[in-house]
Formats: C-alpha cells, structure tokens, sequence
C-alpha cells in the first residue's frame, strides 16, 4: 500500500495567492490548515470544490467543516480537508469575524488521460505530441495514412489545428463556421461530419494508443462569418463601441490614402507606389501630417463647443441658480463629460462644477459677464489640452505606421510585399468596410447611420508589451487610435461583453462550439490564450469539463511574467504551458530549459507523504519547435534538428514537435498560405519520392528511438534530472530513477551553426559516467546520403532527401562507433566510475547510455532499501532481502527501542556542546559551516529539515556527507561508547551505515537522511510512549513541548542530584566508570540549553521547581519528580532550598522564593499523582540535619518529608536570619557585605513573608550590577526585598493545602511553634493562611481611590487597577511598578483576588507587558525600562551596564504561562463570551510559540527576548521553565 498523498496549505491572514500556482494530482488530499495569525480565531474556509454527489459551479461555494483530532488545546492540528478526485481549477477563500474574505487562492488538479483499448493511464510527462496543420491532411478518408507518419515516429498524441471551415484568407486560425466541419475534408459526393471525425479519433485511441487534441480559438471569427452580418453586435463596431469612431475615421483616411498611393496620385511628392527607402517612408509622414490628420481633426470627437456651454453658464447665473454640492462633493474643478457618442464637439461642461469654481463678485451684469469670461478661457484652456492629447496619439500612430511599412517593404526580415495595391495596402485595415468604395466624406457620413455603422467591426491582432489582462478594444485603450495593433485583417474581434446577458447569441455559439470540441477530443489548446478574456475561457472551460471531466488543456502565453502566467493558469486550469527549443539562443540555454521543466536533482530526499503545499511552475510542454516557429534548419543547421530534439525528448515534462520538422522541410510550413499535403506513410517509400515518407526519411528514425526513450523514461519514474554542459556545443543530461538507481545518460552535440561553414573542434573532452554502463541505448547522427538535393513539391510538404540519420540502438559499448570505453576507474571503496573517450561525436551526433549503479553498489541499495521499508513502504520498490542479515536488523528498530528509558532518549535525540565535553565528545562539527546543536538525533535532523523540502543537495551538510564517512561514524559511534540498549541502538545504526558506505557518494546524503528520518520518528513514538495521556492524545504542539522534558531532564556523567534515602525503593544506580563502585543515577533538570546544561550550573532550586510541574508532572514523569523533590528536600538548611544546587555540598542558600516554588511543587505533585500523598512519608536523608552541621552521607539522618516541610515553616515563623558560609569574592565576585546577610521572616500582623535588603536579590528577579565603570557594581538591579507578591501568593498557596492535610489526617501538625523573648508561641496554620487572606487585597491591590486608607504612599501611586509587585519595599516607589510576578499569584493562589479587581489588573498587564513570545518584565511607562539585553555592553550607563537591565524590560517567556493561565482561570468566572475571547487570545499568543518551536534548530523555547520579540543573543536558546509554563497552559486549556 503506498501511503496517501497529503498537502498542507497553512493559512495566513490577509495572504492572496492568486498568483500562486499549486498544482495536485487527483486522489491527493489537501489540508488547510491555520497560520499563527489564525489560531484561535473563527476562521471559515470556503471552495467552490464540488461537495460530494455535486456537479461544479464556479460560483458556488461551501464551508469546509473543521477536524480537531486530538481535541482542543490548541489549534496547531486543526484542519479541514479535499479528497482531491475531480480535474479543473478551484478556489477557496477563507474569512474570520465579520471579514467574509481575508485571503484564498486558487488550486489546479491535473487530468489522467486514458489511451488504448484497455483505457490505461497516459501520464503527463510521458505525452510525446505533433502538430498538424488540419488543412494540409486532405480528405478525412486518407488522413490515417499521413497520420501514421507520427505513430510509426512513436507520437502518442496529435495536436490538430481547427478542423473548423476557414475564412476567406485560409488562415488555420481564421474560421468562418465553428460549428461546421471544413468542407475539404469531404471530397466530391461525400459529406463528413463531426461523427465521423471523433469516429476517426476513437480507433486511433483504441487501436494506436493515440489521443487527439484540437484548439478552440474564442478571440476571433473570419472577417467573412456568415453569421457575425446576422448578429454583427457580437464584435466590436461602432454601434456598440463609439469610442472607437476617431479610431474608425483614421483608419478609413488611410484606406484612402493607399488608394491614391496605389493609383500615383502622390508621385509628384516623392511618393511612389514602390516604396524603396526611407526617403519614401518620410514622404508618408508628410503626407499624413499635411494632408490626412488636418483634414480629418480627430481632436473634434474630444473637445467642448465654446459658445453654446458659456451661454447656459450664463442663463444659469442671471436665473441666479445655485450648485447642487452633492453632485461636486465640494472640491473647486470644473468637470468635462465625455460624449458617449463620441460625435464631434459632443463633449458638455458639468454645470454644478462650473457654478462652484466660477463664482461672480455680484449679480450685476458685469460681474455676470467677467465669470463668463473666466469659463471661456478655461474650456479654450481644457480644449487645447485635448488636441495636444490627440496629437500625441499621432505622433504614435505616425511611428507605428513607419514601423509596418519598414517592415512589410523594407526588410531583409519581413515579408516585402511589394508595391502599395488595394489587396496589399499600405498598413493592413482595422475595420471591415462591407460598402462600395466612395470618396473619404461619403465614407464619414455613413458614420451616423447605425444601420450601416454596425458592420464596421474592429479586427483582431495582438499589442506588443500589452498588459494581457486588458481587452485593448475595451473604452479606456488607445490601441487602435494610436495604430498600435499587430492587426489580423482576416479576423474580426468578438465582443462577449461581462456575461451571456451582454450578447446572448455569442456565448450560446461559442458554448456549442466548445462543447462539440470537448465531445470529440481528450483535449484542448487554447488559441491565443493570453489575450483572450479570462472569464470567456473560464465559462467555456467549465461547459467543456461537464462533457469531458478530465479535459487535457494545453496554451500557449506570452505574458512575459510567470506571474500573470500563474493568473491564466489558475482561473482556467491549464494542465501544461507550451514552451519552445526555439527561444533558446545557445546550447547552454537549451540545456538550462530542460532542468527549469521539470524533475527533482539527482539524489534528491525522499519527501514525506504529508507535507506542506509548496508553489510550482506550470507543467510543460516542451516543444522542439511550435507551428509559429520560424524554420531552425534556416535559423540553426541541418544538422541541430537531431540532438536539439535529443535534448528536448530528455526533458521530464511532456514534449514534442510539428510535422516538417522530422522530415527536414527546410522553410516554416505557413499557417496561412500553405495549400499542399502532408506525405504519407510507406515503408518502401524512396528517399526521392516527395509524397511519402519512412524511418530513413529525414530524422524520422532518430525521432522515433527518442520518443520511445522519453516515453519509457517517464513510465518508470526517471524522475530527477541533472544537466551538465560539458562544452559550449556539448549539453549532457542524465535522467535517474531513485528506487532503481538506474540513470539514461544523454550526450548531445548541437550544431546551432553549419558545421560546413563552422569550425568546430574535434576535441571533445572525455566524461566520467558514475556507474556501470550497461548498453548504448542509441547513438545516432545526421548524415548526408545520394538522393537527389531538396527540391520544393507542388503537390506535397516534402523535406530533404540529401539527409538521413545513422542510428544504432541496444548495443555494446565495444560496438559503438561514436566513443570508445578508456576503462573503469574507482575513486575509493563506493566510487565506481567509467571514463569515456569521444572518438566521433560529431555536430549533430547523439549517444545515449543506460547506466547502473556496480552490481555490488546495486545489491547494497537494495538491502538497505528493504530494510527501510518498517518506516516506508516506498521503499519497496527496488528492494532486495539479505541472506546474511546481520542479527541486530533481524528486530524492528521499535523492538530495540521498546526498551529505552526517557533518560536514554535524552543521549538518543538531545545534548549540547557542553553535555557532549563533559563525557569527552562533542556536537559533531561541519567544517566552513558551524557546529550542530545537540550531539543527538535532533541536531542532524534540524539541519535536515532545511535542506530537505528544498533539495538543496549543495549545502555543506550534504558536502560533508559526500565527501567522508565522519559524520555516519559519529551517529553511530557516540551510541555504541554509551553501553545498554543506547549500543544496541549505535550498532543497529552501525548496520545500517555499513551498506550506506558502499553505495555511490551522491546517493549517502539521501539514503542517511531515510535511515535518520526513520530512527527519529521510532524514537519519538517510544518517548511518547512513556509519558502521560494526555502527551499521548495531545497535539502537535503538546507533543513539541513535551520533548522539552527529553531535552532538559538527563543523567550526566557526574551526578547533579545529592544522593537519596538508602531507604527510598525504586532509585535507579549504575556502576560508576572511574571508582567502579555502584551510585544512584537519578535524572536532573537542566535550567536551560546551553549555559546551565553541564557542571555545577545545571541544578538551580528556583529553575527546576518552576519548571517541574509542566515538564514531569505534566508529562507523567512522576517517580523522577519525587526523586528530584526528595533529592533538593535533603539540602534543606535554614528553613531554605537551594539556589545554586552544586550537588548540594557547593550549596548556596541565598534566595527567599525557591522553597516555596519547591512546596508548591510537592502539592502539585499530591494532587495530580495517583496516591500522590505518598510522597510526604517517603525517607529525606538530611545532608545538614542542623545549619551548622558537615554535609552528611546518606542515610544517616533519615526523617519523613512532612516533617522536612514542618521545619520550613516553622523556621520561617521563627524568623531566618543569617550570614552565607564563606562570604566574600570567592563565591560572588560581585556581591557587597551586606548582601551576604540572608533574612527571611514572617510579618505578625499580615502573614506576609518577607526578607531581603537593598543589597541582595532573593527572587528570580535576580541581577547584580557589575560594572565598576557605571558604579552599579554589588548594587542588585531588583532587589525586591519586603514581602514579593508572587512569595506571598505561594505562601498562601502552602498554607491552604497544609490545612487540608491536616483535616484529611494526611498531616500531623496544625500549628508552627516559636520561641520569642524567652517565650514559647503557637501560631496555626489556619490562622497564617487567615491573616494573609484578609490583609492582601488591601495591602497589594492599587485602587481607584485617590483617599484609600490602606494607601501608604499615594503619591508614588502612576497606575491605578493593578496590584503591588511587593509591599514594604526598603526603596518604597519599587513596590508600585508594574511588573507581571502578581499573576503568579493568581494562579497558585486565586482565592486572594476579587474577579473585578484581578481581571482589570490582568487587562493592563496584558496592553502593557505582554509581548510575542513573553511578558516585558517591567511597565514600558517606567523611566528604568530598556528592553534590549546586552550583558556585554560596558559603559557608563548606571541601568544598562553590564546587563543591568535583564529584569527591567527584556520579555521573559515564562511569566507568560502565568499571566494566561490566570486570564483563563478569571475569565470562566466571567461567563461564556469573555472565555471564549480568552481562549481565542490565548491560542494566537500560543501560535507564536509553535511556529518558534518549529522553526529553531534547538526546538526549544529561549529564556527571554528583547523587546518586541526580537531575538537576545545573550539568552539560553531553550530554557526549561519557559516550555513548561506554556505546557501547563495547553493542559489548562
């Protein structure tokens, strides 16, 4: 079963792709899913896809129904899906709130074609296709004989020219019926019909593989339609378009002047009917500007009658009327409406305009008189304007007259027709005239007579550098006015209006035309697509799809932008764009064609079956040469026909030709004037005979082996191309098949120049072909031969007799005459290469070769292939099994792995540089490029996940792979060091890597990222495994941050964690290395990658609790949490956690909050554990039973952990007070004496715990200034000393529970005992927790009363509705700023807040501090804010030196966890619509984090960002509390 192709289009407000092309085959699925800018946001996405059971209408659309597979914490997985089954371009939009359209774009899904009797698929790129001139096959009943020349050629599809009845000039392209069949094709007493025609293309399908296309040409009917004298408003005339009467008028003055030209009435002014040179082309110019222009004056059709306008401004004044100001929206400007009519000096003066900007002084008549006057000047002003207009678009029309002329007569280019007659006149006409010839004023009048001005109908053309999206004969286009037109005198431009309604006849005939077109044929070209109107072909397509589904649509653009391609692309669903061979000037262009068309790069990744939807380029058809091409036996040589079309036939797209060029026809065959047969097929035909043809015939034969070559190559997936331009004739290009690792190995030589005339080298420089040449598929060359020398038949189209192709196919290389074989080189153990010498590639000489990997290569491949098949089943395709499969592939990588710890999987996927040293190793390093981020998996896999949608196969990554095995070896060694199931791991990798080694070096860099890929995906489903549920079911998003805990929690070479309870069960131990004696291994919790991963830095007390719910508990890693808990619990001295852990012997107990985060941990873990309480009556061994005791050993002072949280509370009742151990520079270089004074107290009269002094920083606000240059050296930046809120809120949190506990019986004491002044106290724990409920709002909260009796000092007071970061600061103003440490309160302690007060405070947090990854730790408003971190910046800034601001503004991720957290927790007290609009901000803020996650080679969270979200080099570039915050979020949602 291969696995169902799946695209993703990530959706992104305000986002219009309309011209963006994707492209999808049927049978795919399409996903929508939403961007950061849309998560959360009700978004709607709309197509006009037809529903199932429903037939498509362009302008209906449905909504798509949103799947949320893993539930609803966020949307990073939501999606709504397209089962892909129906051909045709489609459109959705997509909206949210009261936008209905805020971004789409359009889709196009390719047809199948079908062929042969038993209907099997044709695919596109195996299309080989001809043209045929329709008029030049004869009667219908010998076509099959001259269209067997393009199946015995090995075509397997025709393109024919409209079979429709031709006008008068026998244009192809100019029909005067199309609904009626060309008579010619039925000779004398016969009368063929449509039937007959789709009766001939039906056997040709069945019976020779063969489908037919046809063109519809919608632009244009034959000037002689008999139907457009019956409906002439279906083109454009002067009836329906008066805009073009000046147009019309210039044009019948030059038809009068050809007249005269042509009778000799302008010789005597040096104007003959001859016209020679250029003294005759300035004759025409003088003629034009003195006679015709003035006598004409166009200018008239534009001007104002003077006069008559200021004489109704005047009775308008005397009358004394008023302007009505609706009508002028009271701007001053005297407005001029264009006649509609377009009839001379029809144009009128807007009289409200002329009132407000002519104003007289008075109303006397000589006030009445001046503004008369001041109108006349302006409309004399405004005229004069226009005939400077009109005179412009004569000069223009002067140049493009001079242009034609010179071409049509002068050049060695052009067509020189000769003297100026009525058939050739001097410039082709623009209009049909079907009236008897009179003088130039009988013709004018005819003008206002409608009955007759309806049959002047413009002609058609094209304009050269024209915008394609706009109808040149539309009002508003100059193009006939200014001569611009390239014009078709034999075709009558169609007017379709905006719809059916606008010319009812029109459609209805082009709607049947269409629809017999699609009846008959499997596909269409559409005729001068880029100038036809869009929603015209839109329409037709459409009807033409509802007869034929899977309607091949092929077209021609020359829009000069893919761009504007992409909008015909994908409003009309073009299946391929027609590209030429012929617009490239050298062999080098040629060859870059090939590579721009189509194919991935030789050795390209395997991609995923679900992967984003990327743009791509129209499908092509790339064509040796178009029937609009001029001649390249003319252009180029003889000799270039051959390997230019050897070029084109290795092309992996669809290709092909038009009938001449394989016989050699040396002129181009003229869709005008050419009347003569195409020859017919006969195998015995003689190269003399000019009616009949056969494989020696021209290079019919070569054409034939490289048809059937491209042909083969598409059907067995030769799908990557290279392209290699050996020398300036010599293009090379290779086609691969990446399951077979076959390739075919073009040579070709062109001959873009005579080689008669043309010296060319004879040394051609050898070539290195990687791999075993299995055969000479073909050589061939263009030779010359004894037949006579071209002469142009009467009768039939014929080529050139004197040339024929040499070819040889299937054969040996001993056998070739073209190269000879100069042996097998090998570059080293997988490099099997043969170098090959030229000895006769001649210009116009092709070789091709069938190339394979050595036979041992090839077994190799196929080994590891099929053992990629447990991640793959693509893999199947080219695999073989292994007798002697070593035995660690006999078992699934998930078997082995099955049995891997999270720890494990730590070494597996993470560790950076600085984990690596401290085992001896390191990340592996690319040379010239930069080191990996972890020495696990996801260091490579980051990388990889660049390089691989992009192929980008150049990158040093993949250079390195190529050029060594040091990076395999690195993958698989640093696993098999580390001993246990990580070596059965590193040997399954070294297996594995055996066979990569000895395949060819381009292909190591695809094959290592399979089994990468491979072992990756295995190692993230075992992890995932071993975690919670809600892991498990979780999103995208939930998966991501819960690999954080992978990443963040290990087991270091040196243990982290103090040694746990000999008598503690279930604590795992290893044999250490060194002193071979056996130790606990506990897991530790890094603070964040890569500054605290290694050493004494990694363990911090404050950093692992804050992180320890969100990345163990909530992930279900809960006997490694008790074991961390109980590990720090040992420490416990002073009442107090460490802060720096430093295995607990380099302890250092200087901060007042990481004790409570380490309580609040142990009831996190209570309550979300199954028999969580357990936890309190597990053994602590104490390593300092007292403050003054020597680190102990474990085990010999045990006590119950209740009783170690007892002790904390009481020592804090008690009062903390004491000096750090060994105070002074050697444990902080920075520090001043006071700051080695550590306090810590609970306030009698609140509850509050407080601390500190100005000298020191005991919370997580922690930065000491350090520089002496700005003296803030030893003074803390946030000192936060007093009561900090976020301490009192988990106070209160542990006071709660306790009491709980004790109510449960869960916990012995109810009371904390002190002694004071000699007197033993008892305080309980009801009444602590009752004296901080009733004194927080008042003391904290900053309220709105300018006189509250609880406001110390209201003077300091600059915002109102927030509550205090602290209270009873030593510098009192610190208490008031805005910071976001209350909200973290609000979540461990919500029970302190009232819900108006707490969601007030939560709003202004969240317009002033939340950022887009974090939270501003500081108010923007505060003089001390700056919101750009440099730690390294050392100046004389006293709150920037040195970092000083690291708390005062940079946006710290993880308060964001807690400011969301407590937005959904207030909101639900709110009701359902203030939730809801939480939830919507929640998962866009959210969003953020993905996409960052996503997008970091770390695929973690950083600790902070500068202001605004901009990257901080100075932060961790993931940091443990960061992700769990967010986690914890999504498991609130």
């Amino acid at each position: 079963m291969t696995p169902k192709q799946i695209r993703v289009m990530v959706l992104n407000d305000m986002e219009k792709l309309d011209r963006t092309l994707f492209r999808l085959d049927q049978g795919f699925e399409l996903q929508f899913r939403l961007g950061p800018t849309l998560q959360g946001k009700h978004v709607h996405v709309y197509t006009n896809y037809p529903a199932e059971g429903e037939l498509f209408e362009r302008h209906k659309f449905h909504a798509l129904d949103w799947i949320n597979p893993t539930g609803r914490q966020d949307d990073s997985d939501k999606f709504c899906t397209l089962d892909l089954k129906i051909s045709g371009s489609y459109q959705y939009y997509f909206g949210h709130g009261d936008k209905e359209k805020s971004g789409g774009g359009y889709i196009v899904v390719d047809p199948v074609l079908r062929v042969g009797a038993d209907n099997h698929i044709l695919p596109l790129d195996c299309i080989s296709i001809q043209t045929y001139l329709s008029k030049c096959l004869g009667p219908l009943d010998e076509w099959l004989d001259r269209l067997r020349v393009a199946k015995e050629t090995g075509y397997n599809m025709i393109h024919f020219t409209p079979l429709q009845m031709l006008g008068e000039s026998r244009s192809c392209y100019s029909l005067a019926d199309q609904l009626e069949l060309n008579p010619d094709f039925s000779p004398a007493g016969q009368a063929y019909n449509w039937t007959d025609v789709g009766n001939l293309v039906e056997k040709m399908k069945n019976e020779w593989n063969m489908l037919c296309i046809t063109d519809v040409v919608y632009n244009h009917t034959a000037a002689n339609s008999k139907w457009i004298e019956k409906h002439p408003e279906c083109g454009y005339n002067l009836v329906n378009s008066p805009h073009l009467k000046p147009a019309w008028v210039l044009d019948r003055a030059l038809w009068h002047v050809t007249c005269a030209i042509a009778d000799g009435k302008y010789k005597d002014r040096g104007l003959p009917a001859l016209i020679q040179d250029h003294q005759h082309l300035h004759a025409i110019r003088g003629v034009l500007w003195q006679d015709v222009f003035p006598r004409i004056k166009l200018w008239e059709f534009f001007q104002v009658k003077v006069e008559p306008a200021v004489e109704q401004f005047r009775a308008l004044l005397q009358s004394g009327a008023k302007p009505g100001r609706s009508n002028t929206d009271g701007k001053q400007q005297l407005k001029i409406i264009q006649d509609p009519q377009y009839r001379r000096f029809g144009n009128t003066v807007d009289m409200d305009s002329a009132l407000e900007t002519f104003v007289p002084h008075g109303s006397s008549p000589g006030a009445i008189e001046d503004c008369c006057n001041w109108l006349r000047r302006r409309l004399d002003e405004l005229n004069n304007e226009q005939f400077h207009e009109i005179k412009h678009h004569q000069e223009q029309a002067t140049n493009c007259i001079d242009g034609t002329v010179s071409y049509e007569r002068l050049a060695d280019h052009g067509p020189k027709l000769g003297p100026v007659t009525r058939k050739h006149p001097l410039v082709t006409r623009y209009f049909t005239f079907p009236f008897e010839e009179a003088t130039l004023e009988q013709d004018l009048e005819l003008m206002n007579q409608p009955e007759k001005s309806c049959h002047f109908l413009a002609h058609n053309g094209w304009v050269m550098a024209d915008d394609p999206l706009r109808n040149f004969a539309e009002p508003g286009s100059n193009v006939y006015i200014r001569r611009e037109l390239i014009c078709w005198g034999d075709s009558v431009k169609l007017r379709y209006g905006n719809g059916p309604e606008d010319c009812p006849y029109l459609w209805a005939h082009m709607q049947k035309y269409t629809e017999i077109t699609a009846k008959h044929f499997v596909g269409v070209r559409l005729d001068n697509c880029h100038s036809t109107p869009l929603h015209v072909a839109e329409t037709m397509l459409a009807a033409a799809r509802a007869v034929r589904p899977n309607l091949y649509v092929i077209a021609e653009l020359f829009t000069g932008s893919e761009l504007i391609d992409n909008v015909f692309v994908n409003r009309l669903g073009i299946t391929s764009l027609i590209r030429e061979a012929m617009s490239a000037g050298d062999s080098h262009e040629e060859g870059r064609l090939v590579y721009r068309y189509g194919g991935e790069p030789v050795g390209a990744f395997l991609q995923p079956s679900l992967r984003p939807l990327v743009p791509s380029i129209a499908h092509a058809m790339f064509l040796d040469i178009t029937h609009d091409n001029e001649c390249p036996i003319q252009i180029r040589s003889v000799y270039d026909s051959l390997p230019s079309s050897a070029i084109v036939s290795m092309a992996c797209c669809a290709t092909g030709s038009t009938r001449g060029y394989d016989e050699l026809v040396p002129h181009q065959i003229s869709v005008v004037s050419e009347e003569r047969f195409y020859s017919k097929w006969n195998p015995q035909a003689k190269p003399s005979s000019p009616d009949e043809v056969n494989l020696q015939s021209g290079i019919i034969g070569g054409k034939l082996a490289l048809n059937r070559l491209h042909q083969e190559l598409a059907a067995k997936g030769f799908n990557q191309v290279f392209v290699d331009q050996v020398d300036e004739d010599i293009v090379a290009v290779t086609r691969h098949c990446p399951s077979t690792h076959q390739s075919v190995v073009a040579v070709c030589r062109t001959a873009f120049k005579n080689p008669k005339h043309h010296r060319y080298t004879d040394e051609v420089p050898p070539m290195c072909i990687p791999g075993k040449i299995e055969e000479v598929v073909l050589e061939a060359r263009t030779v010359e031969r004894q037949a006579g020398s071209y002469k142009k038949d009467e009768r039939s189209i014929n080529g050139m007799p004197e040339y024929t192709v040499e070819i040889k196919e299937h054969i040996q290389m001993k056998d070739s005459k073209v190269v000879r074989q100069a042996g097998v080189t090998s570059r080293g153990r997988s490099e099997y290469v043969q170098e090959i010498v030229f000895e006769q590639l001649t210009p116009g000489s092709v070789i091709a070769f069938r190339v394979s990997l050595d036979p041992k290569s090839q077994e190799l491949v196929g080994v590891l292939r099929n053992h990629l098949i447990q991640f793959n089943p693509l893999y199947k395709a080219g695999s073989l099994s292994d007798p002697n499969t070593p035995d660690i592939l006999k078992s699934t990588l998930t078997q082995i792995m099955s049995k891997m710890t999270l720890a494990d999987m730590n070494i597996l996927l993470f560790r950076c540089d600085e984990e690596e040293k401290e085992d001896g190793g390191g990340c592996y390093n690319i040379p010239g490029w930069t080191a990996l981020k972890y020495g696990g998996l996801q260091g490579l896999l980051s990388v990889m996940a660049d390089i691989r949608p992009k192929n980008d196969l150049g990158h040093p990554f993949c250079d390195n792979l190529r050029q060594g095995d040091w990076m395999i070896d690195y993958v698989s060694n640093r696993l098999m060091s580390r001993g246990g199931t990580l070596a059965e791991v590193g040997q399954w990798f070294q297996a594995m890597f055996t066979y990569l080694k000895h395949i060819p070096r381009y292909l190591i860099p695809c094959y290592f990222d399979a089994i990468l890929v491979g072992a990756y995906t295995t190692a993230l489903d075992a992890t995932f495994k071993h975690m919670s549920s809600f892991v498990q079911n979780g999103s995208s998003f939930v998966k991501l941050l819960a690999l954080g805990s992978v990443q963040m929690c290990g087991v270091g070479r040196f243990p982290a964690l103090p040694p746990l309870s000999p008598a503690l069960t279930d604590v795992p131990y290893r044999v250490n290395e060194i002193t071979k004696q056996k130790e606990q291994c506990c897991v530790s919790l890094a603070a964040g990658l890569p500054h605290f991963s290694a050493g004494i830095f990694r363990c911090w007390g404050r950093d692992t609790f804050i992180a320890l719910r969100g990345l163990m508990l909530v992930t279900g890693r809960h006997l490694e949490a008790r074991n961390i808990i109980l590990g720090f619990a040992g420490t416990l001295r002073h009442g107090l956690i460490p802060n720096l852990l430093g295995e607990g012997v380099g302890a250092r107990f200087n901060c007042r909050d990481a004790v409570w985060w380490w309580l609040q941990c142990i009831q996190d873990y209570c309550t979300m554990v199954p028999n969580g309480n357990d936890i309190l009556q597990c053994p602590v061994s104490r390593m300092y039973p007292t403050d003054d005791s020597k680190p102990l050993p474990p085990g010999t002072v045990d006590q119950l952990l209740y009783e170690v949280i007892h002790e904390a509370m009481e020592r804090h009742m008690q009062g903390i007070e004491f000096r750090e151990r060994n105070a002074g520079p050697q444990i902080d270089r920075n520090m001043r004496d006071e700051g080695f004074n550590i306090v810590a107290k609970v306030n009698p009269d609140t509850g509050f715990v407080y601390g500190g002094n100005r000298f020191n920083c005991g919370t997580w606000m922690d930065k000491m200034g350090e520089s002496e240059r700005a003296r803030n050296k030893g003074i803390p930046a946030t000192p936060r000393d007093g009561s900090a809120v976020e301490i009192v809120g988990l106070c209160k949190s542990t006071l709660r529970w306790l009491v709980e506990l004790h109510k449960q019986g869960l916990f012995p004491y109810n009371t904390v005992t002190i002694h004071k002044d000699g007197k033993q106290l008892s305080v309980s724990y009801e009444e602590w927790d009752r004296k901080i409920q009733e004194k927080f709002e008042k003391m904290f909260y900053v309220s709105h009363d300018p006189n509250d009796p609880n406001e110390k000092h209201p003077e300091l007071v600059h915002k109102r509705g927030i509550y205090k970061d602290s209270y009873g600061a030593s510098s009192p103003w610190c208490d008031y700023q805005l910071r976001p440490n209350f909200t973290i309160a609000m979540v461990v302690a919500p029970e302190l807040f009232t819900v108006e007060h707490a969601w007030e405070a939560l709003n202004v947090t969240e317009e002033k501090l939340l950022g887009p990854l974090g939270m501003k730790t500081l108010d923007p408003d505060d003089m001390v804010y700056c919101g750009v971190y440099d730690n390294s910046l050392d100046n004389d800034s006293y709150n920037l030196a040195r970092g000083f601001n690291y708390h005062q503004g940079p946006e710290w991720l993880w308060p964001i966890g807690y400011f969301l957290r407590a937005k959904i927790y207030f909101a639900k007290k709110l009701g359902k619509e203030t939730y809801d609009k939480t939830v919507y901000l929640v998962k866009n803020v959210l969003s953020r984090h993905y996409v960052h996650m996503e997008r970091s080679p770390w695929k973690g969270l950083p600790e902070l960002t500068n202001e605004n979200g901009q990257f901080c080099p100075f932060s961790c570039e993931t940091q443990a509390w960061s992700l769990a915050a967010v986690l914890e979020v999504l498991h609130d949602l």
